[in-house]
Order: C-alpha cells, then structure tokens, then sequence
C-alpha cells in the first residue's frame, strides 16, 4: 500500500505513526510512502519515515506550493541524498508530475547516476505537459521503479471545442494494462505496481464515496468475468 502526498505521513502525531506502524504489522501490509517538495530538509524527514516503517520506496513528486525547483537543483538534491538513500535500502521514485516534460525526468535521473533514484511511472499525469503515454514510456521505462496504474478515458466535450481526460475504473478505460506491463518488465527496476482510482468527484462527499465504491464493485465484476 503505498501513502501518497494528498495524506502527508509528517503531519501525523508520533502517536498515530506508531498506531499505523502497529497495524501494518498486525495485518502484513508492506507500505509505501510518498511525499511532496523536493528539498533537503524534506527529503532527510521522509527518509526517516520510511526506515520507522521499513517502506523501500519513496515516490516524491517535486514540485509544492511556491517551489518549483529547477532541473539542476533537483540533480544536486538528489546527488547529496543518494549516500543515505543507499545506506537504509531504499529507492526513490519521481514521479512525473506535469510541469516538467518526460525527457527531462529521464535527464535527471541519468545526471545522478544511482541505482537508488528512478521514476514513479504515472500513466497520465504528463499528459498535462502535452505528451501522449507511447512516447512518456518509451522515455521513462528504462528508469521505472514504480508504476501507477491509473486507467483514464477522454471524450470531446458537447460543444465540440476540446476533450475532457477523466478517470475510469481499471480495465474500462484506455489504458492497455497489459501493454504498459510488458514495456516495464524487460528493464527489471520496477517492483511494485500500485492501482490508482482517479474518481472524478461529485459535489457531495457521500455520492462521491458511492460512486468510488461502485468503481471498485464494477471492477472485480468485470474482472472475475474475463
């Protein structure tokens, strides 16, 4: 199960991290933390986290509220974390996040060369950087250490001037589940696949915890079928 950084784990008492450390252990649930905003200072807190939780992965997306670093200040962030990275086992995912384009995440983890930074595959979120899932896996595959699988379906809008990209439940979108593994797999770096529902919200919370809720019926349904 992999926390992302919409429930930042570092603003959790020490009380409620212990009561999740306990309960991960109780039920046997390998987790996976993510966090948002690429520092130093941020980097080290959630390298500490995960040691308390044992998590060997830690997606980061880079950017945060008033910090969009540039592409050089983020290779030297990394450089400099890549000695601690490798002394408690544990490999960070960027993930890529839509300011940036697909090439320039692969640049960055080229520039600091470790086998402990890699991408956090998302299968849509660079769409909003204008480029399309063939040419984003193409560039991002040799360095994927987790993939999100988020399906998605895009529609041209009723006025006919433009398309809309929303979520759908996994295997009734457009995303090729199969396909995406099988562009992965050859490169041996990625271990972990997480299923990511992208609902897009109602105006009430309770009719959007229904509708995800029906999401997840509707897709063991249809999987069970096949």
């Amino acid at each position: 199960m992999q926390f992302g950084d919409n429930l930042p784990l570092h603003k959790l008492s020490a009380e409620r991290l212990t009561a999740l450390q306990r309960r991960a252990e109780r039920d046997g649930i390998t987790l996976e933390i993510g966090a948002r905003g690429l520092t130093d200072e941020h980097l080290n807190r959630y390298v500490n986290l995960c040691c308390q939780f044992r998590a060997r992965l830690l997606r980061f997306v880079i950017d945060a509220p008033d910090y969009e670093p540039t592409t050089d200040e983020v290779v030297t962030v990394l450089r400099k974390a890549t000695p601690l990275l490798y002394r408690h086992g544990i490999v960070l995912g960027l993930a890529n996040h839509d300011r940036l384009k697909a090439s320039e995440f692969a640049g960055i983890v080229e520039r600091v060369d470790s086998p402990n930074v890699g991408i956090c595959l998302d299968s849509v979120n660079s769409m909003g950087a204008g480029e399309g899932l063939a040419e984003v896996v193409r560039s991002q595959r040799p360095y994927t250490v987790n993939l999100h699988v988020k399906d998605f379906g895009i529609e041209r809008l009723p006025h006919l001037m433009g398309f809309q990209i929303d979520g759908r439940p996994a295997g009734q979108g457009l995303l090729n589940v199969p396909w995406l593994m099988a562009q992965i797999a050859p490169f041996g770096r990625c271990e972990t696949a997480i299923l990511e529902q992208w609902v897009v919200p109602e105006d009430d919370p309770s009719a959007t915890i229904a509708k995800e809720a029906g999401s997840r019926s509707s897709r063991w349904m249809t999987s069970g079928s096949r």
